[in-house]
């Protein structure tokens, strides 16, 4: 008798860690981005677990989940209304903050953003004391 063995993809495992990871409460919410083709696994999770959702195409091939708490994801839908790369710098800053990605990287990004930095500001960013 021959055991078959069911390899979880990549992206699966990462998604069933995001969900460990709301409901241990290390996170509110969660942006996990996959291939299209593990959209409806990842539906079917969510809804399975009673996390809610919002889906956001990104690009031809890929699909934004945004999943966690419902007030979190209330603010995502009047934030997130296009692509990510078309998102203004407080857009972006509001986003990244509100997914928990560091402060002081946040503020960083937004300073390059907005003042139009592309790779390193010169100084324009941070003054130093």
């Amino acid at each position: 008798m021959t055991m078959r063995t069911t390899t979880i993809p990549t992206e699966i495992k990462v998604l069933m860690n995001h969900i460990y990871e709301l409901q241990k409460g290390v996170r509110q919410m969660v942006l996990f981005t996959c291939d299209k083709k593990y959209g409806n696994q990842t539906i079917e999770r969510l809804e399975s677990q009673g996390i809610p959702y919002v889906l956001q195409p990104a690009g031809q091939k890929n699909l934004n989940v945004y999943f966690g708490r419902r007030e979190c994801l209330e603010a995502i839908r009047l934030i997130v209304t296009r692509p990510l790369n078309q998102l203004t710098p407080e857009e972006d800053f509001i986003l990244g903050t509100m997914l928990g990605y560091d402060l002081c990287a946040q503020c960083e990004r937004y300073c390059k953003r907005k003042n139009g930095c592309k790779g390193d500001c010169d100084g324009k960013c941070i003054k130093k004391n």
